[in-house]
């Protein structure tokens, strides 16, 4: 949103997206406050997320995929604080790539050359790297981000139908719940911001985006992750952190001398 009068740290604002909420209004170091801070709560999922799938023993490609949504979420950080282009790339960039890692850890199982597509997916996730950064494209950035999201619709409901455990099921449901609600946040924040900034509280829709993003990531990642566990044999079974926060724990078998 336009500039306000306190002082900027960071210089004039170069980059081709800004969102609804009032530049340094809180602090000279900070362009956009709610929308740089509503990022932790991501960081800290993936950080649980993460923790869990490697004390589950739980394959490298998890792992990698929690990191990347720390490295999203910590890009966006930076992006928001700092409202400037060559940040943007820390921000837009990685969402691509995760989409990316995410088509690999849905469709690898039944993948019969196993080279192939990592190879594909880190060719094509640098090709568009270099081609982000020198166009400033956004809306087919975001008609492209869209596009690789809805390819990874069929396989999630694939193992949505196949998926019996009552608990596995309602995180699939919560992982399309916060992406409807957090959608909806964004549209609102976009659509509607001239009205919005008139208010007397903005209600940050981009920043409750994030967070809702955050937990749509942790349930999709955990959702993945049972279903893992359940192809390679390993008894999942849905638990919670603190009564309210779901992992997946597991009971591998023994191993036979």
């Amino acid at each position: 949103m336009a500039d306000s009068m306190v002082a900027s740290f960071w210089g004039p604002v170069t980059s081709t997206t800004e969102l609804c909420e009032e530049n340094y209004a809180h602090s000279s170091y900070i362009a956009e406050f709610y929308n740089t801070i509503s990022n932790v709560p991501c960081v800290l999922l993936a950080l649980i997320g993460l923790v869990n799938a490697f004390r589950q023993g739980f394959e490298k490609r998890f792992s990698v995929l929690h990191i990347s949504n720390m490295i999203l979420a910590i890009g966006s950080m930076i992006f928001h604080a700092t409202l400037q282009h060559v940040l943007q790339q820390s921000d837009e960039t990685p969402m691509v790539w995760e989409i990316l890692l995410y088509m690999y850890v849905l469709y690898s199982p039944d993948w019969h050359y196993r080279s192939t597509m990592p190879t594909f997916l880190f060719l094509y996730g640098a090709a568009f790297a270099v081609v982000h950064f020198f166009a400033r494209f956004q809306l087919v950035f975001k008609l492209h981000y869209i596009g690789l999201c809805l390819l990874c619709i069929p396989r999630m409901y694939k193992y949505y139908i196949q998926t019996k455990d009552v608990a596995a099921k309602r995180l699939a449901k919560l992982w399309v719940l916060t992406l409807t609600l957090g959608t909806l946040c964004w549209l609102v924040d976009r659509i509607c911001c001239k009205k919005l900034s008139h208010w007397y509280v903005n209600p940050q829709g981009h920043a409750w985006w994030h967070v809702l993003m955050g937990l749509n990531s942790y349930y999709a990642n955990t959702f993945l992750m049972f279903c893992r566990a359940q192809q390679r044999g390993w008894e999942p079974r849905i638990t919670h952190l603190l009564g309210f926060l779901p992992y997946v724990k597991v009971q591998k078998p023994e191993k036979r001398e």
